[in-house]
């Protein structure tokens, strides 16, 4: 119920939501000299660095899809997951100041800053489509209808981690220092810089239980793997389950766990900041 009317309120202050979030897009790039290609730099040095290693030191197969291709699609979707949850998680101290003085839904803060980061994430994305146009990977194809459902699946998956991350640092601000820590470990638990092949297959039931593993999988079927027509599935006791559906389901868990506790913990906000 408290929820529910949470959501009412959330959508009443739409416009607001749509304002803060304009504000921080413009506050980010607004003494910046590089402006938004900050948003490219990252995923690109990234990328080049892996490729050098992965390509020339200790070679890994990937198979029909050059690897500069194949990291540099994992790393456009992971840098906008892990730059949005940072930010989530500090969206609430940084506005310390409205926070404490004026009403508004507090969760306007984390999913304004969520919603900014998309922008970084279009046009990192810009490199990647043209990555694809130089190796001759066929654009548009009919499983870009899957797209959509994965943007949202990892828009859930942020916004329930941000919802907890942001509440948390409020109260322990020790909690962005052990999310930035958990956020480099994290990207060595997820195919990024190597396929899911090198993953024994005893191990899959349990590693896609990590569900940036499926959504990293979805977008490289999606995007980038000229074979694909539709998203793939690994085995687990003779059963095929599609990547995204486990981290469908547990990024609607954390979601709805992620959003009750914000709610359960706002009223003390304001005397704690």
């Amino acid at each position: 119920m408290q929820s529910a009317l949470g959501i009412k309120t959330l959508y009443n202050h739409r416009d607001l939501l749509l304002a803060w979030t304009v504000r921080t897009i413009k506050a980010r790039y607004q003494q910046s000299v590089l402006g938004g290609l900050w948003a490219i730099l990252q995923p690109v040095a990234t990328a080049t660095i892996f490729t050098i290693i992965f390509t020339v030191f200790i070679p890994i197969d990937t198979g029909s899809v050059p690897y500069i291709l194949f990291v540099y699609s994992a790393m456009v979707a992971w840098t906008f997951f892990a730059t949005s949850l940072v930010d989530m998680v500090e969206s609430l101290i940084i506005n310390m100041n409205l926070v404490s003085k004026i009403y508004f839904p507090r969760e306007v803060l984390p999913i304004a800053a969520l919603l900014a980061r998309l922008l970084d994430f279009a046009i990192a994305s810009l490199v990647l489509f043209l990555l694809m146009i130089y190796f001759q990977v066929p654009l548009f194809k009919a499983n870009w209808v899957f797209l959509p459902a994965i943007i949202v699946v990892q828009l859930m998956l942020a916004l329930g981690l941000g919802f907890f991350g942001a509440a948390l640092n409020v109260f322990y601000r020790d909690v962005k220092h052990l999310v930035a820590l958990g956020l480099q470990l994290w990207l060595y638990a997820t195919p990024i810089i190597y396929p899911t092949t090198r993953v024994p297959e005893r191990f899959h039931p349990f590693y896609f239980l990590n569900p940036m593993a499926g959504i990293i999988e979805s977008y490289r079927d999606v995007l980038v793997r000229p074979e694909m027509t539709t998203l793939g599935t690994y085995t687990i006791n003779g059963m095929q389950i599609p990547y995204l559906l486990p981290s469908a389901i547990i990024a609607s868990v954390v979601l709805i766990a992620g959003y009750w506790f914000f709610k359960k913990a706002e009223f003390q906000f304001a005397d704690v900041v």
